[in-house]
């Protein structure tokens, strides 16, 4: 397919999104079983003007003119495919498989919109009711950082330590172009496509297979990292989910003491029987029921919370999520964080460290749960952030936002990794 076909596609995708409500995936994955004619290079352009479109979606529509899936479509590949009107008007002429070119209209809106000087919502690729809680997490930089989480996302590999080694892992992947993460110890990144192009399939490769690495992003590396888990120690991952950060955490304590991995949702643990076995992590122990847990009341050294949330910081990866969320969600994951934090506190033993992580940029998830926890539990007391932070990264604090008392917040413009937040609390002797 010719650039204009797949441009036809990629609106039609669009358009299937927006009048049924459903996951960009979902979508791109029906289409695809639709036109089987279509290859692995047309599947993947395709994929690409869709994600640029839902991460663009206000900028793009504004620079065109209108809010339309067609114009959503054009606008993303005159914002990230280094297309001009003019270029776009003459690759679409003569393609029977393109949509109409470029109208007079939309080609005099284009001339005339310079993106700098868009309303403040629409550089920050945000929906209008967002906008005030970007500003309030950060405050005169929001734009600057809603702009960031809508950008292409790199593709992040952590390297486990219990069967082989970043080096070893880079060398493998050396076709790749992968290369070390700036922060994480065991990080690996293969920076974001572009254009028409497609990550490597990385879950293909001989290393993979053997458990050598596992896709996990830096800033859920970093948060493994920050929580400290040590040989011999006893964990509990309340909120295993897939297992992302059971699996890290299980490697820094190299395969001794304990580690429980519970989620409330036994379908969320399903892939992490498959992830244990290949990475030969022999010290989790999953456990699906909530009464399973009691014997662990007051035992153990760290209890991490990686707690439901509206997934705001994983925008670049997710754009889709971002134009479905409304308050009502907002508000009940926070009801849900609340929840989570008063019944996992249990669990923590005297001088045990509380972690809260979630992966998104609001205060209203993250500094505000912290400190409403901190207001009702007078047995917690949070630890000095900036000290953690300069133990574990010394040298790069301006590689993220840090509140002594309140935590440390990860961005893509401050970290380049996926928004993340983490606050650790300390129970009492």
């Amino acid at each position: 397919m010719r650039l204009g076909g797949r441009l036809a596609a990629a609106i039609e995708v669009l358009e299937d999104i927006e009048r049924r409500h459903r996951p960009a995936a979902d979508a791109l994955k029906d289409w695809g079983l639709s036109h089987r004619f279509a290859g692995a290079g047309d599947r993947a352009a395709i994929g690409n003007i869709v994600y640029d479109g839902l991460r663009r979606k206000r900028s793009a529509g504004w620079l065109v003119g209108d809010d339309t899936p067609r114009a959503i479509g054009f606008g993303a590949l005159l914002l990230e495919w280094r297309e001009t009107a003019q270029s776009l008007n003459q690759t679409l002429d003569g393609d029977k498989f393109a949509p109409p070119p470029l109208t007079a209209d939309e080609l005099s809106a284009i001339a005339a919109r310079n993106l700098n000087d868009a309303p403040d919502a629409v550089r920050a690729d945000c929906s209008e009711w967002c906008a005030p809680l970007l500003e309030r997490a950060f405050d005169g930089q929001w734009v600057g950082e809603g702009a960031a989480l809508a950008a292409r996302p790199p593709l992040d590999l952590r390297a486990n330590t219990l069967k082989s080694s970043r080096a070893k892992v880079l060398e493998e992947l050396a076709e790749t172009g992968a290369a070390p993460t700036a922060l994480a110890a065991n990080g690996i990144r293969i920076a974001p496509i572009d254009g028409s192009g497609r990550h490597p399939n990385v879950q293909a490769e001989p290393a993979f297979q053997k458990g050598w690495f596992e896709v996990q992003d830096e800033g859920s590396q970093i948060a493994a990292e920050l929580a400290g888990a040590k040989p011999g120690m006893q964990v509990l991952d309340y909120c295993a989910g897939a297992g992302g950060k059971t699996l890290a955490l299980s490697a820094a304590m190299e395969n001794r003491g304990q580690i429980f991995a519970h989620d409330s949702e036994k379908g969320r643990l399903a892939p992490i029987f498959d992830r244990i076995r290949r990475s030969e992590n022999r010290n989790v122990q999953v456990v699906t029921k909530q009464a399973e847990l009691a014997g662990l009341q007051q035992q153990m050294d760290i209890v991490l919370i990686d707690a439901p949330c509206t997934g705001s910081g994983t925008w670049r990866r997710r754009p889709d999520a971002k134009w479905r969320l409304t308050q009502r969600q907002l508000d009940v994951r926070k009801s849900e964080q609340s929840t989570i934090l008063d019944a996992a506190k249990t669990y923590v033993k005297p001088g045990g460290l509380f972690v809260y992580i979630t992966c998104s940029v609001f205060d209203e998830e993250n500094r505000d749960q912290v400190e409403a926890f901190l207001a009702r539990e007078t047995a917690f007391a949070p630890v000095d952030h900036a000290e953690l932070w300069q133990s574990g990264f010394p040298g790069k604090a301006d590689a993220a936002r840090i509140d002594k008392a309140m935590g440390i917040s990860l961005t893509p413009a401050r970290s380049g990794t996926d928004g993340f937040f983490f606050a650790a609390l300390r129970r009492q002797q």
